[in-house]
Order: C-alpha cells, then sequence, then structure tokens
C-alpha cells in the first residue's frame, strides 16, 4: 500500500497500514472499524442499504452530521479513484513502459 506524506504526518504507521486488510479483528480502535465498514459497505461490500447493525455501530462513534459528512467523503473519494481509472489517469511521476499505480499492474484500459 502506497502512504501520502499528509497520512504519515497524521499518524498512519506501517503497523496500522498493515491491520487494515483485516481490520474487523484488528486492535484498531472501534470508531475507525466501523468507519472501515461503511467504507466498505459504500464500495459495495455488500451492496444494498446499509444494515441496522452498522447504522447503530456508527452511532456509537458518529453523531448523525459526522455520519453524513463521512459518508460523502466517502462517496467522492470512491467517484474520484473511479474516474481516475476509467480515464487511466497517470501519476505525475509515470514514465511510459511503468507499470501502473494499481497493485496488480493491470491496465485499467485493456
Amino acid at each position: 500500500m502506497v502512504k501520502s506524506a499528509s497520512l504519515v504526518r497524521t499518524g498512519l504507521t506501517d503497523e496500522i497500514i498493515k491491520q487494515l486488510d483485516d481490520y474487523q479483528s484488528s486492535s484498531l480502535p472501534a470508531a475507525w472499524k466501523a468507519a472501515l465498514a461503511f467504507a466498505d459497505h459504500l464500495a459495495g461490500k455488500p451492496k444494498g442499504p446499509i444494515p441496522e447493525h452498522l447504522h447503530q455501530e456508527l452511532g456509537e462513534h458518529f453523531n448523525q452530521a459526522e455520519i453524513l459528512r463521512l459518508g460523502a467523503l466517502l462517496a467522492v473519494g470512491s467517484g474520484w479513484q473511479r474516474m481516475i481509472e476509467a480515464f487511466g489517469i497517470r501519476p505525475d511521476h509515470f514514465v511510459p513502459g511503468q507499470d501502473g499505480p494499481w497493485s496488480n499492474g493491470a491496465d485499467p484500459r485493456d
């Protein structure tokens, strides 16, 4: 996983990054786990309305305005990433012939 300098400055560590793949059984704070489950759900894993148990879990850590704000930020981030992939946008430091920034090295235009 690639870290951004701004996230490192705000406290993202390699230890935290390693826990993200299996965040449900990690030692991350409960609020983080709820937010990550919300992010997964908004990304379509699973599809459909937010289940009541997730809404309750979010409500234990965030008020309604914070949940809506988090959802809006996740939707913008997800949409932005989909647009980047759809148009094959490459980072400024991309060199022709270099693998893309996608984890499996596949070009999304293929």
